[in-house]
């Protein structure tokens, strides 16, 4: 079995429901590594934004952040582009991913690529 997680949520949104939402596909991440099984994980929309703000060890969300980094495939390159995350993604040295060319962007992450691959995608 292989997990792509995508965490779309913004963290700007405020409240509970977007920081749920991230939690819960971290959640996702580990659950799916801790069985032995292929999982990655995608920042994309204004979910590149959360790279900035799990990196704050004062974050409620950093720890499980800190334990499945190295589940992160990357960040969308294009989308960090429009929701002004380049430079926080840039600190990270977290992959900027954009083997979709959709154009007017740098580029995104291919779904596609990934449902082929045989990735069940799971969005948060």
């Amino acid at each position: 079995m292989k997990a792509a997680i995508i965490i779309l949520s913004d963290p700007k949104a405020g409240g509970e429901e977007a920081l749920g939402r991230v939690f819960n596909a971290l959640s996702a991440a580990y659950d799916f590594n801790q069985k032995g099984e292929e999982v990655t994980v995608l920042f994309q929309g204004a979910g590149t934004r959360w790279i900035g703000e799990l990196s704050k060890s004062s974050h409620p969300a950093h720890e499980l952040f800190d334990v499945v980094k190295d589940t992160v495939a990357g960040v969308s390159c294009g989308c960090a582009e429009v929701f002004g995350a380049t430079e926080e993604v840039e600190k990270s040295a977290f992959d900027f991913i954009k083997d979709n060319a959709v154009p007017g962007t740098a580029g995104l992450p291919s779904l596609h690529t990934l449902a082929s691959e045989g990735y069940t995608i799971l969005s948060f």
